[in-house]
């Protein structure tokens, strides 16, 4: 029937749809199961169709059953009548019908395997319909998984590259340079603050040495006693 054939069919195709496309995953579930399930309707309507013809053959079969046996009456009939003529003719109508129902018999066998094969396959596909849609949140789960981590890896791909290297290492010299700028002005404050400190210490020098010239000169200059 290659009921079968088109579910790989329906398969294949929407997952080569969503590695090819990468299309929304649940989306293309959901329309994987849809298609399941129209052919799982389908199966089923194909079933009923077998199963009502093979009610049919079963009615003709049954209708052939009855006038192979109203002719063996009728046989018998016309040889209890001495009209041995008229029982051949009704033997053989009995006979073209009993061949017809014998043939329908062979034909209402295969239909019968026929609407067991369509049970056998409607069953099957159920099972496997109710297999996808048990799967159906682990994949999307796997493939957002799957997403993130490719993501992530591309990240740290892009942050080992050379350029953001450089960048980072731009930055880097750039923070340095202020430190030392930083550093540098703290550096230039610092001597001026010690020559201040200089000049007070020399301060208090020059201003000994001064006191120290007033009382050596004090001490040579005469009085006007001495005069």
């Amino acid at each position: 029937m290659g009921v079968f054939n088109r579910m790989r069919d329906i398969i294949s195709s929407n997952i080569n749809a969503m590695l090819d496309r990468a299309e929304d995953p649940q989306k293309l579930i959901r329309l994987m199961i849809v298609e399941m399930e129209d052919t799982v309707a389908e199966v089923k309507a194909a079933c009923a169709g077998a199963m009502a013809q093979r009610a049919k053959m079963q009615r003709e079969v049954e209708a052939l059953a009855h006038r192979t046996a109203a002719w063996s009456q009728k046989a018998q009939l016309a040889v209890d009548k001495g009209r041995e003529d008229l029982a051949r003719e009704a033997l053989r109508a009995r006979r073209e019908f009993r061949a017809r129902e014998t043939e329908l018999d062979q034909e209402l066998a295969a239909q019968q395997a026929l609407v067991e094969q369509y049970h056998a396959d409607i069953a099957q596909l159920e099972q496997k319909l109710a297999t996808v849609r048990e799967k159906q949140r682990i994949l999307v789960e796997r493939h957002k998984l799957a997403r993130h981590s490719k993501k992530a890896r591309g990240d740290v791909a892009r942050a080992e590259s050379t350029e953001v290297i450089m960048r980072f290492e731009q930055f880097e010299n750039r923070v340095e340079r202020l430190e030392a700028e930083a550093e540098l002005a703290g550096m230039s404050r610092r001597p001026d603050l010690e020559q201040e400190f200089d000049r007070l210490a020399g301060d208090d020098e020059i201003e000994a040495e001064l006191a120290a010239l007033k009382g050596a000169k004090q001490a040579t200059t005469p009085t006007p006693e001495q005069g």
